[in-house]
């Protein structure tokens, strides 16, 4: 690997240091599990006035795309969101658009409600919901209403 390559995320190593049950990705059931979180997820921001404003109204299928694509790329599928859009630079990227606490809890709201219509084992899930918890603090550029 690169250095602009991720490495993929395992839970567990062998002796070997090779992923003991594969990478997160596979574990999960790949591409149609992130875009089904992705696509629930949306379902939930279509109905927000804090949040929809910050998604492209005449592109919510690429939106769907580029989220689906990061997540799959980050938890160790296929590298298609670094080879079209280069490095994620999630803050700068976000910087555009007001980030608040609000829009932060919101954000999250609708991405556990994904997360939840999942169903996943509560170890798949827990990792992946302190992932996304993470990031969405990570995007807080402002603090004004």
């Amino acid at each position: 690997m690169t250095a602009h390559e991720p490495n993929p995320v395992t839970l567990r190593l062998s002796a070997g240091g090779e992923s003991a049950q594969g990478n997160f990705w596979e574990q999960v059931g790949g591409r149609p599990t992130f875009e089904r979180l992705v696509r629930n997820f949306y379902e939930g921001i279509r109905s927000d006035e804090v949040l929809l404003p910050m998604y492209p109204e005449d592109d919510l299928e690429g939106a769907i795309q580029r989220l689906t694509g990061f997540l799959e790329q980050y938890w160790g599928g296929p590298t298609t969101y670094s080879e079209e859009r280069g490095h994620p630079r999630l803050r700068m990227r976000h910087l555009p658009f007001k980030v608040n606490p609000d829009a932060r809890d919101r954000w999250l709201k609708h991405m556990r409600a994904a997360l939840d219509e999942l169903q996943l084992p509560p170890l798949q899930d827990a990792t992946l919901w302190a992932y996304l918890d993470r990031a969405a603090h990570a995007m807080v550029n402002t603090f004004d209403e």
